[in-house]
């Protein structure tokens, strides 16, 4: 089941630390720094500069009351940008990730019609053909980052 939030208060940041463990404890071992220090510069981050942007979100997906899966949504452009898209390991290839995508790509749809985008490592075969099988194009042979920096390691797909 779907579950929008868009405030820092509304968000169980523990439930949504559990399903990005991996990343988290990835993103430590690359910095030498505490996995603990990550979540908390990543509270920070949504506190401070995510969750202030008019218009973005964060998309939940909830089995048996536990969230299992998550993405946000952020404006980008003429429309927003899909990141952060993670499942919980031991939930992973049971078609939550995709549950998400199309519920987070309709609940987008009810509102205005703008198209979202997405930035996706080229050599992650497994999330390009997610993207693909929720309606997601390549337009881009390059990610051209929220910040302006601009990536060859990723492509960029596009929804409306």
């Amino acid at each position: 089941m779907l579950k929008i939030v868009g405030s820092m208060g509304a968000l169980n940041f523990e439930e949504l630390m559990a399903v990005y463990r991996e990343s988290n404890e990835g993103n430590a071992l690359k910095r030498d720094i505490p996995v603990d220090q990550v979540e908390q510069n990543f509270a920070d981050y949504l506190r401070e500069d995510f969750f202030r942007q008019k218009g973005a979100f964060y998309c939940l997906w909830k089995e048996n009351g536990r969230t299992v899966s998550a993405l946000r949504l952020e404006p980008f452009g003429d429309g927003l940008l899909l990141e952060a898209l993670e499942t919980m390991p031991e939930q992973r290839r049971r078609g939550y990730g995709k549950a998400l995508i199309l519920a987070a790509l309709d609940h987008v749809r009810s509102g205005d019609q703008k198209p979202v985008y997405s930035h996706v490592r080229k050599r992650n075969r497994a999330s390009l053909a997610l993207h693909t099988a929720c309606g997601f194009t390549q337009m881009l042979d390059y990610a051209r980052l929220i910040d302006g920096s601009v990536n060859t390691s990723y492509v960029t797909l596009k929804c409306l």
